[in-house]
């Protein structure tokens, strides 16, 4: 049980087994840690480093058998109900203060005014930098203290956490992990209506032609409305100017705000530009250098019927040859290349436009000449 003021006093409860339930809130990991993106790991290490590392643990089994019946979210409120060893479930309430209106606007205004953190919420993703954008507001986005926690249970244990809050936790911890709007919902925002501030904000703030904060920081300034007082489009200078945001107004404005403070195509530029690159094209990327048997490796021994072991051996000396550089193989017209009979001398080879006739006129008389003697006496003699 506990005690009004959130403390821990007295002894645990001692009771039998829970009971077992069908149907309960089953933690899906089953095994070592709980929590698979970085809100919900950070959100057990904040109450792990509150001391609350060894009362929790009690709590894991309890979520990983299913003893959760019931989990709710709402506004600054989490209720549960989570079955012990009594007929009826302990009703469970983890209260966390929302932020005031006035606090999310504020906040509101930072994400909108940077396209990053817009970008990433739309698509249904927390970055990491986002706990540092709420603590700059002054709205640390998870518990600073453990005293920031109202922790209820109506089971007759006094430690606090008891098992069933701690089950609680885990789940909530898992909850986070399937939704991560859940943990903006219980500070005060649920998903429908934080996405809907950012594209009414990032919507006014194209239309105003207010600037928008780009990431690291730098403001980019927006198109004029009006005439330009400096004269026509090709005087104005050829990139946006930076300068900062204005006090008090929102920054986001949108890449089509950006894109409209840089001068119009001039129709006097030649038409071969059109298919110059706006920036440099980075260079292709290096390819990692394999090993030309590197396929022999990750299969495995053939068998008998097909060579064994020596088939691989000789299939790899093959993959390295044709593997090689054209630079290190023999050159045509080297002596390497040159063809040899049974003797070691060199054979000659036919030319390109001899015949079959005439390549075997001219090794006729090649044999005559080793010889000594001429083609017609050759030929006599061997009548």
């Amino acid at each position: 049980m506990t005690t009004p003021d959130g403390n821990a006093s007295g002894r645990f409860a001692e009771f039998g087994p829970p009971r077992r339930v069908e149907g309960g809130l089953r933690a899906r990991s089953t095994r070592g840690a709980i929590g698979q993106s970085w809100w919900s790991r950070r959100f057990l290490e904040v109450l792990e480093s509150f001391a609350l590392g060894t009362r929790l643990t009690r709590g894991r089994a309890y979520a990983r058998r299913g003893q959760v019946l019931r989990l709710d979210i709402a506004p600054g409120l989490v209720t549960a109900a989570v079955q012990g060893s009594r007929p009826d479930p302990y009703p469970v309430r983890i209260e966390l203060a929302a932020y005031p209106v006035e606090l999310w606007a504020r906040i509101e205004a930072e994400l909108a005014g940077q396209a990053f953190f817009s970008a990433r919420l739309l698509a249904g993703d927390l970055p990491t930098e986002l706990e540092e954008l709420f603590a700059g507001a002054g709205a640390p986005l998870f518990p600073s203290t453990v005293d920031e926690l109202t922790q209820r249970c109506g089971c007759p244990d006094f430690a606090v956490p008891c098992k069933h809050l701690a089950a609680t936790f885990y789940l909530l911890a898992e909850a986070f992990d399937a939704d991560p709007f859940q943990l903006l919902h219980w500070r005060g925002r649920s998903r429908a209506e934080l996405l809907d501030r950012l594209r009414m904000l990032r919507a006014a703030a194209g239309e105003t032609g207010t600037p928008e904060t780009v990431t690291g920081g730098a403001h980019v300034a927006t198109a004029r409305s009006g005439p330009d007082p400096a004269g026509p489009a090709t005087s104005r200078p050829s990139t946006p100017t930076a300068g900062p945001a204005p006090t008090g107004r929102s920054t986001a404005a949108g890449a089509a705000r950006v894109l409209g403070a840089l001068p119009a195509a001039s129709p006097a530029d030649p038409v071969d530009r059109f298919w110059v690159a706006p920036v440099p094209v980075p260079d292709r990327p290096p390819t990692l250098a394999t090993a030309p048997d590197l396929l022999l490796r990750q299969l495995g021994p053939p068998g008998p019927a097909i060579g064994g072991p020596g088939l691989v051996e000789r299939l790899r000396r093959a993959y390295r040859d044709l593997g090689r550089p054209r630079s290190d193989l023999p050159t045509t017209g080297s002596a390497e290349a040159t063809p040899t009979d049974r003797s070691g001398s060199a054979r000659s080879q036919p030319a390109p436009s001899e015949s079959p006739h005439q390549t075997g006129v001219r090794q006729q008389h090649h044999g005559a000449d080793r010889a000594g003697q001429s083609p017609g006496q050759h030929g006599h003699r061997r009548q």
